[in-house]
């Protein structure tokens, strides 16, 4: 069985079958679902996913840094008054993403730093989108060093990002990207521990070979697990036995 630590069931672009795309993760073997949030206006439709699955979705609340512009007081307010609502095993997605625009930058920052500081009171990890934005996340992860931990979903660094996300004390989110004919992200992960890894998709995006360029979804995800196997060359089952540890752990999960 397997866990997929980073879906966002709940967008619109399973709306015309979503009980079909639970069943076929199901069937594939997954065992429960990570749903991080977007932004204020995902809200309601994360919450309403929640309640048609509750037992098979686990949630996690932030403001992605993409949705991050002049209005981010307000929509910080409304992310932090979800908190009495729901029960979240973390805090996320949240991070810096400076591949699209640099404009906000400095409020990107602000909002990444206020809700590290929100995993800290809370107890609970973090999820992190980084795009292009390594050295100004690390420089951000310095001032909690020591208070929060979390995962680097979407890894696709090199060997020296890997072992400074793994000093923070981050696990690695593993994706679709790493079936792709030229990305280099195999020749990395040969140097580290599967201990080090979580197994995500980021459905509907980043769908692994031979599904690329389609809608992902949750049961995509053993393309990934098959080839992890080949690069720490052991067997399947393997892989799924200690990402899915490393998930119950790292998010507290008691689904078993």
């Amino acid at each position: 069985m397997m866990i997929d630590t980073h879906s966002h069931l709940y967008l619109e672009e399973f709306d015309a079958d979503r009980v079909e795309v639970v069943e076929r993760a199901k069937e594939a073997g997954i065992k429960h679902l990570v749903l991080p949030n977007v932004d204020k206006e995902t809200i309601s439709a994360l919450f309403a996913t929640k309640q048609q699955f509750p037992d098979y979705c686990s949630l996690a609340m932030g403001l992605h840094p993409t949705s991050v512009g002049k209005g981010f007081k307000e929509d910080l307010l409304c992310i932090e008054k979800t908190f009495s609502e729901e029960n979240f095993i973390a805090i996320g997605e949240i991070g810096l993403d400076l591949y699209w625009d640099k404009t906000f930058l400095k409020e990107q920052i602000a909002v990444f730093e206020q809700q590290l500081q929100w995993a800290v009171d809370l107890h609970l990890p973090v999820i992190i989108h980084n795009r292009e934005a390594t050295n100004e996340i690390f420089a951000s992860l310095r001032k909690f060093s020591g208070k929060v931990n979390g995962v680097f979903h979407c890894f696709s660094g090199d060997e020296y990002e890997a072992k400074k996300m793994l000093d923070f004390g981050f696990k690695l989110g593993i994706n679709g990207i790493v079936t792709f004919k030229k990305s280099a992200l195999p020749q990395v992960l040969k140097k580290l521990k599967l201990s080090d890894l979580l197994l995500e998709t980021d459905m509907p995006y980043l769908a692994p070979v031979p599904h690329r360029g389609k809608r992902n979804e949750s049961a995509f995800m053993q393309q990934t697990a098959l080839k992890l196997s080949e690069i720490f060359e052991t067997n399947v089952s393997e892989i799924k036995r200690v990402t899915t540890e490393n998930a119950i752990t790292l998010f507290r999960l008691s689904i078993f």
